[in-house]
């Protein structure tokens, strides 16, 4: 009897040791893939028609072909596809770099823009696609879906990822239209995952006034609410930082505390069922508005190339396994009877895409174009194609919300299910290589860049001591830091002309807003949260010590 259960005991560790050293082998594949995707990402950098998001998709495409020959056509991927590995692991970092190294001063600058386009633009979109899908599908024999899987379809389709176009874009010679694209796709991705989770939270078997309302109100409140966890979230960072000041100690502690107050930011959402990509990105705007600035120098380094550096291997770890998952056999069991229908629905889809795209993205342009007075703030036709494409790649959000509404733990077992997920990836694949490969040319192209322009704008720019040091001597603010100084060289600090009458107000909403919220964040948000101008100053630290330095380098 002993010597039998040793025996069970044994066969058992073997299975677990042998699980354990598949996986180690697995991971280790999957980071040489990872390291791979990058050096030849970097080789093809000035390449016309390739970026590291098209590079990732064709290595993970080729891994997953070379996997499926081994395995005798059991399975194409390393890794099973895990939501929570997604949401919770490497989406935050693309979604709080992007809010940590926008450019506020563009951002907020066209901000009833951005909301417009990135958030009723977007439920312009996911109700055409809902619509359209609902008429359509229905007719065909692709299983049974129901209302709610339907309606999912249309917030799945709204996401975008405008990724591709702002490789190519320069957001130093065409601020309007960069700070467009891509206030638009972070808004956009936020407001189609707010979207689908009010889907899953209401019944939707009967359908009434009522329910619109509450499903109305429920999208309000997740937006507003989550932007304000964000917000609040960025502060207490910041207040906490500010009165501490642990750079004085230990400049580790000032990094360290910053990241877990960005990943707490968007755990906090999650635990109180909001939008975790919303707050996370305005948590990082405020950050780099407030946080930031109480850091040392050293700090404000790290923090800057390191929350680069993780949003840049996560975009390309989620395309490597977008590309091999495309391979799934399991998925394309269901749809080997009936290539047609797949294709069919793909192609439905990516139609409905880009007519809901169409259907807000010009009239929007124009009424905008009527609002605005100066012809150097319209978007042009040609900018309004560019923007229309730049939203025509889908995005890996989409394929996380179609596993989450069509499959369990990365599973299916329905024919309907299965064809929905394979056409998202479809799509995906298609848009990203396809649309993704000809955006350089149509952007030359539509676009022509003056020769003589040479952009200065990166992040090792941003991340140079000296620019660092610069603001610690002078009082004054710069696009980076600001949240939209655009008229901070017209009237210097402490000097800003005050709006003379209601006129001001309504001639120039934008720049009359600017005003009160700067003289609000000088008088009392700042002088309690920090920021430019109120970094903290302890003799010996390592802010002396670099004030110190560089005006002895000026002055000898």
């Amino acid at each position: 009897m002993l010597s039998q259960l040793s025996s069970f005991f044994a066969s058992k560790m073997d299975m677990v040791s042998t699980s354990d050293h598949a996986s180690v082998v697995s991971m280790n594949l999957f980071v040489a893939l990872l390291r791979g995707c990058i050096v030849i990402g970097h080789l093809l950098e000035e390449n016309r028609w390739m970026n590291e998001s098209i590079t990732a998709l064709l290595i993970g495409l080729s891994t997953g072909i070379i996997i499926l020959l081994i395995s005798g056509g059991k399975s194409s991927h390393l890794l099973v596809f895990s939501e929570d590995l997604f949401f919770i692991y490497l989406l935050p970092p693309i979604i709080f770099n992007a809010g940590f190294q926008v450019k506020k001063k563009q951002f907020f600058r066209n901000f009833i823009t951005i909301i417009l386009f990135g958030a009723v633009g977007t439920l312009v979109s996911f109700i055409i696609i809902s619509l359209g899908s609902i008429a359509i599908f229905q007719k065909m024999d692709i299983g049974s879906l129901e209302l709610g899987d339907l309606l999912a379809i249309g917030a799945i389709f709204a996401a975008t990822d405008s990724v591709c176009t702002l490789q190519v874009l320069n957001q130093d010679e065409t601020p309007l239209l960069y700070s467009l694209v891509f206030g638009e796709g972070v808004v956009n991705d936020a407001t189609s995952v707010v979207l689908f989770n009010a889907i899953q939270n209401f019944d939707l078997t009967h359908i009434d006034h009522r329910i619109a309302f509450q499903f109305g109100g429920n999208f309000l409140y997740l937006f507003f609410a989550s932007t304000l966890l964000g917000a609040v979230t960025g502060l207490l960072s910041a207040y906490v930082i500010k009165k501490l000041y642990f750079g004085r100690h230990s400049t580790d502690r000032e990094v360290a505390l910053m990241m877990l107050m960005a990943y707490l930011s968007y755990m906090l959402a999650e635990l109180f069922y909001l939008s975790g990509i919303l707050t996370v990105f305005f948590c990082g705007i405020v950050m780099s508005h407030y946080t930031w600035h109480n850091v040392t120098e050293s700090s404000r380094v790290t923090t800057k190339h390191a929350f680069a550096t993780l949003s840049f291997v996560a975009e390309i770890f989620i395309f490597l396994y977008v590309g091999m998952d495309a391979l799934d056999i399991e998925k394309w069991r269901f749809v080997s009877d009936s290539p047609g229908t797949s294709v069919a629905v793909s192609s439905i889809l990516l139609g409905l895409h880009m007519v809901g795209r169409a259907a807000f993205v010009f009239p929007f342009a124009f009424l905008m174009n009527l609002s605005k007075k100066s012809n150097s703030e319209k978007v042009t036709f040609n900018q309004q194609i560019v923007i229309w494409w730049a939203g025509l790649m889908k995005s890996a959000v989409s394929v996380a919300l179609a596993y989450n509404q069509f499959s369990r733990s990365g599973h299916t077992q329905l024919r309907g299910n299965a064809i929905m997920i394979t056409s998202t990836i479809t799509v995906v694949l298609f848009s990203t290589m396809v649309f993704g490969l000809l955006t350089k040319p149509l952007i030359l192209f539509m676009l022509p860049q003056p020769k003589h322009f040479t952009s200065a704008s990166t992040v090792s720019d941003l991340g140079s001591p000296k620019s660092f040091s610069l603001p610690l001597l002078e009082d004054r603010q710069d696009s980076e830091a600001d949240l939209g100084n655009d008229d901070e060289e017209a009237y210097p600090r402490g000097t800003i002309a005050r709006p003379t009458s209601l006129r001001m107000l309504l001639n120039a909403p934008t720049h009359t807003v600017h005003h009160y919220w700067r003289r609000f964040d000088d008088y009392f948000m700042r002088p309690v949260f920090g920021g430019r101008g109120f970094v903290p100053f302890v003799p010996g630290s390592p802010t002396e010590q670099s004030i110190t330095n560089f005006v002895t380098e000026n002055i000898s």
